[in-house]
């Protein structure tokens, strides 16, 4: 997975062809986001561990997703807006893809391998499921929905991954 994480494509918001190598030599949390979602408020948490991590070699990048239930029904620009006047977000947040099933983008092909605490992998369950990404392409955690970013122990791993 290491080898080719980084080099996965996908679109910005713009529509320009981007890859993760830009956070190579980052810890970087990835999370499949929704604006219209029970959980939509974990986006303050997430834009307060940018705030909090960004200049310590940290980066939140979001993948808005509508396979859950359609809680994410708008365009991309519609997406941003939406981000940045309610939650002020200023971390990434790219073009709309699928996290699950036959159009699961490449990313998530990828992620989805991973196990979480309880040692399941597979499918995202919802909006807000969070990967955990070591400097270097390590997927160190994955943290369901309902974890939310804040939780202690997730911020411990944060720090304890944080370049030197």
């Amino acid at each position: 997975m290491t080898s080719t994480l980084y080099d996965i494509e996908f679109q910005t918001a713009d529509g320009d062809t981007v890859t993760l190598d830009s956070y190579r030599d980052q810890v970087l949390l990835v999370v499949n986001v929704a604006s219209k979602c029970g959980l939509t408020p974990q986006y303050a948490d997430l834009q307060q561990l940018q705030t909090e991590y960004s200049g310590r070699g940290f980066s939140v990048v979001g993948f808005p997703c509508n396979q859950f239930n359609g809680q994410e029904p708008g365009t991309d620009a519609e997406i941003q807006e939406f981000c940045s006047t309610t939650f002020g977000v200023d971390f990434p947040v790219y073009s709309k893809i699928e996290v699950n099933g036959d159009g699961r983008h490449a990313l998530y092909s990828e992620l989805t391998e991973v196990q979480d605490a309880q040692g399941e992998a597979g499918d995202v369950q919802w909006n807000f499921e969070k990967f955990l990404i070591a400097p270097g392409g390590t997927v160190v955690s994955r943290l369901r929905p309902r974890i939310t970013p804040r939780d202690p122990e997730f911020v411990a791993l944060i720090e304890a991954n944080l370049p030197a």
